[in-house]
């Protein structure tokens, strides 16, 4: 079976990293060899640590937006039967064609995990080129308060007040951003936009 590139997507607090995190595990407990990456814009946990919610955690390779990511698997991780990547929206559209080289050329499963979205519901480029090119992509499902499925990732500032407006990255976890079915996102911005 030839391996794939998969895109693991969902909404903010939707298990994302802690699935990243078990696929990583499950992997390593029969033996095989995991490359496993985070972008170097995510610093929210420390530079090369990958931290979920419910408290895993492991240690990864840091790539700066520069790296040519098949590059770095052929010269050193040749061995290893996947590619992991957490935070991959973070990546270039021209990473995400370099693991999928990696899928082709090696037969090694590249998996993954991210947002799709930012704040305003624009495509972040990564997980736009996933999105274009993944052979498989899989929502994991995250819940509003009102009970309907979440896909906007609301920010919210300082005081607690949903924001639309600012640049596409800005770290933060629960603090800063809450995970909301579009119709709420979307009364919020109706009642932000009468407000002004």
């Amino acid at each position: 079976m030839a391996a794939k590139l998969y895109f693991k997507y969902g909404a903010m607090g939707s298990s994302k990293t802690a699935q990243a995190l078990i696929t990583k595990f499950n992997y390593e407990e029969r033996n095989m060899k995991v490359l496993f990456i985070k972008p170097s814009s995510d610093t929210r946990d420390g530079i090369d640590i990958v931290k979920s919610r419910i408290g895993l955690e492991a240690k990864a390779n840091v790539v700066g937006p520069e790296v040519n990511l098949y590059d770095y698997f052929k010269n050193g991780y040749t061995d290893c039967k996947a590619v992991i990547v957490d935070e991959c929206q973070f990546l270039t559209p021209k990473q995400v064609d370099e693991l999928a080289a990696v899928t082709l050329d090696y037969d090694t499963a590249v998996l993954c995990f991210g947002l799709r979205t930012d704040f305003l519901t624009h495509f972040f480029p990564g997980s736009q080129r996933l999105m274009e090119i993944a052979e498989s992509i899989t929502e994991i499902k995250m819940v509003c308060d009102c009970g309907a499925k979440a896909t906007v990732n609301a920010r919210f500032d300082d005081n607690g007040d949903i924001v639309f407006e600012g640049e596409q990255v800005v770290l933060g976890g629960n603090d800063r951003y809450r995970a909301m079915c579009r119709k709420c996102w979307m009364k919020a911005k109706r009642e932000h936009e009468k407000s002004r």
